[in-house]
């Protein structure tokens, strides 16, 4: 008797075995999606009589020129409307990712597949920008009752939010499909990991300043397309076999290119009240405020030159800002490590035999094909502003002050007072008054 039980529950197991594995095996079997030609007619009709090469380089040319005037216009429309091209970006590349696999196990109807993604990416929105929302705009939650009840219980009902999803997950799971419902709960949690995460340090990195919001993507940007310059023109030494068209000379022209372009848009920027003060709401107004006294950072300052290098230039003293030996650091990350951002999606694209994620813009693939590096570059410097830059902020500390009880702000006053006073820095007199 027990034998025969034995030999059904192997038999039950070997079954949902061969499930599993013809899953997997069909999808690994499934034919490459392959875009089409999305080039838009007027450009294919304009360069029609060259090569598919320099076909290339024209159109990606033209529309990197176009995506750079955009950026251009967003700036200029100020930090609200940066912040909402970045949740923008964010759910079309989270929708990009998801997507493919979809598209990769579509055939075998997971319940509940794409409901659950799109859930849990309103989930990790809803903590993520909520915890923003109470960082940032303190004091105007505070002063909406619906608001300030909503932020002291946020992560509560955050917490009640996801917990929901999960268990609609455990719900769904169909016993022919386990594995691969479990594949796919993965797939949406590292996407939201990498796209949603990182997108919320962008906004972050905003907040501090738009310098440090433009700088970094434009030092991308710039290493990018140099890259390509270089490469197209001498590259002759493959440099990694996930990206064959990628060559040593195009990586080497980018890191040089790049940094020189970090000093010099640095230097410019630095100059300006509107980039280099932080992102803060104010209450009077109702809208953004971007007006402070710039910080030793971004005030122009002499450095004594290294005598060796002062025999080759003839200069002994150079006034530059400090932020541009930060630039430095920016623009180096941003050509050295920054690609592997890029190469990691493009090992991403070949396990699922693609070429681009989407075929968003011609030329150039999905958003995700664009911004593979910009998350990595966000998150280098959301962690490079709180290990070498930010300091306490004393106008959240007062804002927190404010909120406590009387009590509480009156022991805070005597302790802080005599702590003053031990320093020197009030008299004796004075705290008698």
């Amino acid at each position: 008797m027990s034998q025969k039980i034995g030999m059904e529950s192997e038999s039950e197991a070997k079954v949902d075995g061969e499930t599993a594995s013809d899953s997997e095996s069909r999808a690994e079997a499934s034919p490459p999606l392959i875009p089409a030609d999305d080039t838009p007619e007027v450009l294919n009709r304009a360069f029609s009589s060259l090569s598919s090469r320099w076909k290339n380089w024209w159109v990606r040319g033209i529309l990197t020129l176009a995506m750079i005037a955009f950026f251009f216009v967003i700036i200029y429309l100020g930090p609200l409307v940066l912040m909402i091209i970045v949740m923008c970006v964010q759910i079309k590349c989270f929708h990009e990712i998801i997507t493919i696999g979809y598209n990769v196990y579509h055939s075998y109807d997971l319940p509940w597949f794409r409901t659950l993604s799109w859930y849990f990416l309103l989930c990790v929105n809803y903590f993520f920008y909520g915890e923003t929302v109470t960082d940032y705009f303190f004091t105007l939650v505070q002063r909406e009752e619906p608001l300030r009840i909503l932020s002291k219980y946020h992560r509560f009902i955050s917490f009640t939010l996801y917990l929901t999803g999960f268990c609609m997950f455990v719900l769904s799971l169909v016993k022919k499909h386990y594995r691969l419902q479990f594949y796919m709960f993965g797939w949406t949690h590292v996407t939201l990991l990498i796209v949603v995460t990182q997108s919320h340090l962008v906004i972050h990195n905003l907040f501090e300043g738009m310098i440090w919001f433009i700088v970094p993507i434009s030092c991308v940007i710039c290493n990018d397309i140099m890259a390509y310059m270089f490469g197209f023109f001498f590259g002759r030494t493959p440099l990694i076999k996930l990206s064959p068209k990628k060559t040593w000379e195009g990586f080497i022209g980018g890191f040089f290119a790049t940094v020189v372009f970090g000093l010099l848009l640095s230097y410019v920027m630095s100059g300006y009240r509107c980039f280099v003060c932080p992102v803060e709401y104010n209450n009077d107004t109702n809208s953004f405020t971007v007006d402070c006294e710039p910080s030793d950072l971004f005030r122009l300052q002499e450095y004594v030159i290294p005598g060796v290098i002062q025999s080759i230039i003839g200069w002994k003293i150079v006034r530059m800002y400090p932020f541009q030996i930060h630039s430095i650091a920016l623009s180096t990350f941003a050509s050295l490590i920054g690609p592997f951002g890029g190469f990691f999606a493009s090992g991403f694209k070949r396990a699922f035999k693609i070429k681009d994620f989407a075929n968003t813009i011609p030329g150039h693939g999905g958003i995700m094909d664009r911004f593979d590096c910009q998350y990595l570059m966000a998150t280098f410097v959301n962690v490079y502003i709180a290990s070498f830059i930010r300091g306490p902020n004393p106008s959240k500390l007062i804002q927190q002050f404010l909120t406590l009880r009387p009590d509480q702000q009156l022991h805070i006053f005597n302790t802080l007072k005599s702590h003053l006073t031990d320093k020197g820095m009030l008299t004796a007199a004075a705290e008698d008054e």
